[in-house]
């Protein structure tokens, strides 16, 4: 039987391993840690002949090297045991790779992106549910994608969020829909250069048979027509905006959606928090129409859809002070994004584990919309330094989340303001599994009071 080596104990992972071990493959699940968690997963896993190794790194110098090796999103792809095992001809994919090749009979929208992604995700699958389709969202939202493989349902589409991590590791990945919803820097530590990290993105858009851009986002629009010829495009900014006709365009004007030639909704209805959100409303409304989806289907679920977990969701109002969960914020733009969204002045909560980027627009916003900022993880000093470097200073170092939410209070009284802002630009993992992890935390906390 077919050997094959599963790396990442974590929901793709798993995934991935009980449908090869469904398909009759003999599989190993490895993971380099080996906490407490992860050995309760192990024990869980062992029953249905799974055999799983923790503080383990794959090695290919045993006798009978894998057949096949699935590498989840969080691990690197270019570790040198992937390199070499691509070398010598071993079949090397990530787990969203694995899920296409079960699922490539019905069509997929994939949607990438550096922010946004979430978001549009979760939009069109309520838009196509709403038209009646099985629809489930999958990637970095909802479902692993493996998770849809091993069910038995039929779907008539799968939503996709797919992350750089995840194209790299996917190169035979076609959806019949692509979405590009925005491009900055991010995940440089990864992917090393602009370049590098754009040319894997485009991969995924050129394998797609019809593809959607957001013409407002500067480093796409200037690429333009010349690099994607053939694509639909989006703006906000109206018919004089438009980088190709109206039949191969979805944009807003005088309040209202068109979308290849159609008038679909008024905007202002829309539940969501921010003028970022316009555009990923048009993204999704445009991936819908590509589909055929009902535009009544579509004018519905945009006066109802109100976002989503972790990106500027609405907590609780505690003695007048409205909470915003922003966890999904986790690099410098779509802080920037999140803090602009609100109504001046916010206590914001930034922190956790640092990435590349470039700081500068987001320290702005904070001048302009914060009258306080409160600092946790690994990140405080770094940007306390950033922030008294700027003139500005009204921040506190205060660690970690409980502190800061217990501080909010105490300041947005004292400063007479309205909103507390979690919006880390930041990764979690100096003190949380996830984003999810880090936003629940801070939801719970809010519920406390």
């Amino acid at each position: 039987m077919p050997h094959a080596a599963v790396v990442g104990l974590g929901r793709s992972g798993i995934a991935a391993a009980r449908l090869l071990n469904k398909q009759g493959w003999i599989v190993e699940l490895g993971d380099r840690a080996s906490s407490e968690n992860l050995q309760t997963l192990a024990a869980s896993l062992q029953p249905e002949g799974i055999t799983v190794k923790l503080g383990y790194s794959l090695s290919l110098d045993s006798p009978h090297p894998p057949d096949l090796i699935v590498v989840s999103p969080g691990v690197p792809w270019d570790l040198p045991v992937f390199v070499e095992a691509r070398q010598r001809g071993i079949d090397t994919i990530g787990e969203m790779e694995l899920a296409w090749r079960n699922l490539h009979h019905c069509p997929w929208v994939g949607i990438t992106g550096t922010n946004g992604k979430t978001t549009t995700t979760a939009l069109i699958a309520a838009i196509f549910q709403a038209g009646n389709l099985k629809a489930p969202s999958c990637g970095n939202i909802g479902y692993a994608a493996c998770e849809l493989a091993l069910s038995d349902e039929t779907y008539d589409w799968v939503i996709a969020e797919i992350s750089s991590y995840q194209i790299e590791s996917s190169q035979k990945l076609a959806p019949q829909i692509g979405l590009w919803t925005t491009f900055t820097p991010d995940h440089l530590n990864r992917h090393y250069t602009l370049d590098n990290y754009y040319q894997i993105k485009a991969s995924l858009l050129q394998r797609s048979q019809c593809q959607i851009f957001n013409g407002d986002d500067p480093y796409l629009r200037n690429l333009g027509l010349k690099a994607w010829p053939d694509a639909i495009w989006t703006t906000v900014q109206g018919k004089d905006h438009l980088l190709t006709s109206e039949e191969r365009s979805v944009y807003l004007q005088d309040d209202w959606i068109f979308a290849l030639g159609q008038k679909i909704a008024p905007i202002h209805e829309l539940k969501m928090f921010g003028e970022h959100n316009k555009q990923n409303v048009l993204m999704a409304v445009g991936a819908a129409c590509v589909a055929g989806i009902d535009p009544d289907a579509i004018a519905h679920t945009l006066a109802t859809f109100s976002g989503v977990p972790h990106r500027l969701e609405s907590i609780c109002t505690y003695q007048g002070i409205h909470f915003i969960n922003d966890s999904k914020a986790t690099n410098y733009d779509a802080a920037e994004v999140g803090l602009n969204a609100m109504p001046a002045p916010v206590i914001l909560i930034a922190g956790g584990e640092p990435k590349q980027g470039d700081d500068t627009a987001w320290l702005v916003s904070i001048h302009e919309k914060a009258a306080a900022v409160l600092l946790i993880g690994e990140a405080a000093p770094q940007f306390a330094q950033r922030l008294k470097a700027v003139g500005y200073n009204n921040y506190e170092q205060v660690g970690t989340m409980e502190k800061a939410v217990s501080r909010s209070v105490e300041l947005a009284q004292s400063h007479n303001v309205a909103t507390v802002l979690l919006s880390p630009a930041c990764a979690s993992f100096d003190q949380y599994q996830s984003f999810e992890h880090r936003g629940d935390h801070f939801r719970q906390l809010c519920l406390n009071f």
